[in-house]
């Protein structure tokens, strides 16, 4: 008899075991999976995501968040086609999708003020005419044309003396030392910062040239059928994302660590200083001098697009308050 009494012990306790077991893996599984499409390669634009992932900050909230870069198409094509929740892009880049009413919708910003500007050999971009005869490297998106233009005009030059060439270099600062270019629009915290450790050169910020040019870039986008059907799951993913980059704002270099952990291309290993400096640099952009991270402000947003159209860097107007919402940020 009691030998009988142990094993029915036995088999109630592995019962057991196999039940909490199965109930664990159930928790698990039960996360709500979505998908985060980056704009490009793994970069300190983007630590605050992988350090959410990293800490636990979506499992926090009960969500599973797979993070890709874009193979077929844009971020955004893929966002707005439902293949990802989530994106990264740039106020600027956005336009012709407001314009064709894509089914998107930014919804937080990564940074507080625009972080762009244009960078030349030293003592060779003392105003924006100084752009006038420059090899000046490009994607020829017709926004970024209109500024150069505008930029070079209002400090007194002629704009068409600026040969745009559709190229784009891997590194700024080797291609101006190098002659290649004479100058481009770069983003501070990535080729600015690289720049500023291997030699000098003049930079300006858009955003300094002209208040008007402190447009958002970048910004997380949504798919606005993901939003409307599962909008605290948007928040969800918000609040863990929001944590993500205030833990890189609070814990640069431990966040710099986690980019490089995550970057699977392996294009930052080898590269430690550079990616602490920028994510030193870029931590303190986050929230700048806002009150939160992700906010965008209407008046900002509205005024860039209104620029946009007014000179001819877009053929159709953005009405103001179209393309952004705060309503899903904590």
């Amino acid at each position: 008899m009691k030998k009988i009494i142990a094993v029915i012990l036995t088999v109630a306790f592995v019962l057991a075991l196999a039940s909490c077991s199965k109930g664990n893996n159930t928790a698990a599984d039960e996360n709500k999976k979505i998908v985060l499409c980056l704009d490009y390669t793994p970069n300190t634009n983007h630590s605050g995501i992988f350090a959410a992932k990293e800490k636990g900050y979506f499992e926090d909230e009960g969500l599973d968040v797979e993070i890709i870069q874009p193979e077929e198409g844009t971020a955004t094509e893929l966002c707005a086609a439902g293949k990802v929740q989530l994106a990264i892009d740039f106020q600027d880049y956005l336009a012709p999708s407001f314009i064709q009413g894509l089914g998107i919708t930014a919804v937080a910003a990564i940074v507080n003020h625009n972080t762009a500007g244009i960078i030349a050999r030293e003592g060779e971009l003392k105003t924006a005419k100084d752009l006038e005869g420059d090899k000046y490297a490009t994607y020829m998106a017709p926004i970024e044309l209109a500024m150069t233009d505008y930029l070079c005009k209002n400090a007194g030059g002629d704009p068409k003396k600026i040969n745009y060439i559709q190229d784009y270099p891997t590194n700024a600062a080797e291609s101006l030392k190098n002659k290649v270019f004479d100058s481009l629009c770069i983003y501070y915290a990535w080729d600015g910062i690289n720049a500023e450790m291997t030699g000098k050169f003049d930079f300006e910020f858009y955003k300094d040239y002209d208040p008007v040019f402190d447009y958002y870039s970048p910004v997380i986008i949504a798919n606005n059928d993901f939003l409307k059907n599962d909008s605290e799951t948007a928040k969800a993913a918000l609040r863990a994302i929001r944590k993500g980059y205030e833990f890189a704002i609070e814990n640069p270099d431990e966040a710099a660590d986690i980019l490089i952990k995550s970057d699977e291309t392996g294009a930052l290993t080898g590269r430690e200083d550079f990616i602490k400096a920028s994510q030193k640099w870029i931590s303190e952009q986050y929230i700048g001098d806002g009150e939160s991270w992700g906010y965008i402000d209407a008046s900002r947003w509205d005024a860039f697009y209104k620029w946009c159209y007014d000179n001819n860097a877009i053929d159709s107007e953005i009405p103001a308050g179209t393309g952004f919402s705060n309503d899903y940020l904590s």
